[in-house]
């Protein structure tokens, strides 16, 4: 008797604990969300069909062959069934068949990048359906999102209203992270030098909690925005009061926000800079730097050779100016060349002063430590053939 008060107790207390639980990933309020809980159900309810008939199964083997039980039959020399192995392969093989059809249907049906098709259930997405961006920064660690078309932003705070296929874009300034609204959606990476896109839609008026999902340093766990799900004419209002709450953001306020800071406040920003959201994916929002597709533009057209040498400064993009003097860069994040901030960290001779870690020359240098390069400066052509390639091949 006191077993089973125990056991009783025991479920009760689960049960409340349980009431507790948050389970908006399996009772969302957009459509794709709904769609992706309705394939973990599907899922899981295929897998059961063979895990619970082998858990009965067992169960009853033991039980109906038990030694205690004279009426079994027994017999040692039984090996084959056709029945049976038609029973026990056939199953399981349906089953996957199902599983791979299902995941190859719903792999392409909730392809982040693939533009919705539908509202809901009911409703689906027509060339009259009107669409609303959003540019999306992962930053450390506060989010901001950016309103192209409406020309604001704001910080720890996204709004877009219910029924409206809304068109993510996003990217990181400087570590990869992972953008998450489980009422919305499914998780999306944001990577720096780098674009994902995410299409989603809200289908319930509400505040949703978004967060980061990837780990990120030490602001990880504060990296959490509301996300409110708003009539049209909310929705408007709350665009009114963005613009008439706000400040402008153009790219030197952006470097003051992009600065590491935990548990920020809601920021709203009236106007947006022209240009910002691609410089901040091409890396190049501080004055100076060369935008990423920049250099690829020169890559594909073969390069610039010797004639590059001056871009080298204008294309650290390794070390975030937010950690600069840990990273090697000096203060700004970024030191000219020549500089002792831009050197690296373990340079030894010729570039500096200090000795060298051993007695063997570096790749491309002559002579032993302490020993001047040749007058003209360049160094000699190192006898190796597997040396590393010089600096100034970098384009090539």
């Amino acid at each position: 008797m006191p077993f089973k008060a125990f056991r009783t107790a025991t479920l009760v207390s689960l049960l409340a604990v349980l009431a507790g639980c948050n389970m908006v990933v399996m009772n969302p309020s957009g459509d794709v969300a709904a769609r992706q809980a309705s394939l973990i159900l599907w899922s899981t309810g295929l897998m059961l069909l063979i895990i619970v008939p082998v858990i009965a199964f067992t169960l009853f083997f033991a039980w109906r062959y038990r030694a205690s039980n004279k009426d079994a039959t027994y017999d040692p020399e039984w090996n084959h069934s056709t029945h049976l192995e038609v029973l026990i392969w056939t199953a399981p093989l349906m089953i996957i068949i199902a599983l791979g059809a299902m995941t190859w249907l719903f792999t392409h049906l909730l392809d982040p990048y693939r533009p919705l098709d539908r509202i809901d259930a009911a409703t689906p997405v027509t060339e009259e359906t009107p669409t609303l961006d959003v540019q999306v920064v992962a930053l450390d660690w506060k989010w901001m999102f950016i309103y192209p078309e409406l020309g604001i932003a704001t910080v720890n705070e996204l709004a877009a209203p219910v029924d409206t296929p809304i068109n993510f874009r996003l990217t990181s300034s400087s570590i990869m992270n992972a953008f998450y609204v489980p009422a919305l959606s499914g998780m999306i990476y944001a990577m720096p030098g780098m674009q994902t896109r995410l299409h989603a839609v809200i289908n319930s008026e509400g505040v949703y909690n978004g967060f980061s999902a990837n780990y990120s340093g030490s602001g990880f766990s504060n990296m959490h925005f509301q996300f409110l799900g708003l009539s049209n004419e909310d929705f408007e209002a709350w665009v009114e009061r963005v613009r008439a709450e706000g400040q402008p953001l153009d790219r030197a306020r952006y470097l003051e926000v992009e600065q590491p800071s935990e548990l920020e406040p809601v920021h709203y920003y009236s106007s947006v800079e022209d240009g910002l959201y691609r410089s901040i994916v091409n890396m190049c929002a501080e004055a100076g730097r060369m935008c990423a597709d920049e250099m690829m533009h020169i890559d594909m057209q073969g390069g610039a050779g010797v004639d590059s040498v001056h871009n080298l400064e204008r294309l650290i993009y390794d070390g975030n100016r937010s950690h600069g003097e840990t990273a090697g860069y000096g203060p700004s994040g970024y030191a000219g060349a020549g500089s002792e901030e831009s050197e690296a960290p373990g340079a030894t001779f010729p570039a500096t002063d200090r000795p060298a870690r051993s007695d063997e020359p570096a790749p491309g240098t002559s002579g032993s430590p302490g020993e001047a390069p040749p007058e003209d400066g360049a160094p000699e052509a190192p006898e190796d053939d597997d040396a590393s390639p010089a600096p100034d091949q970098l384009n090539n």
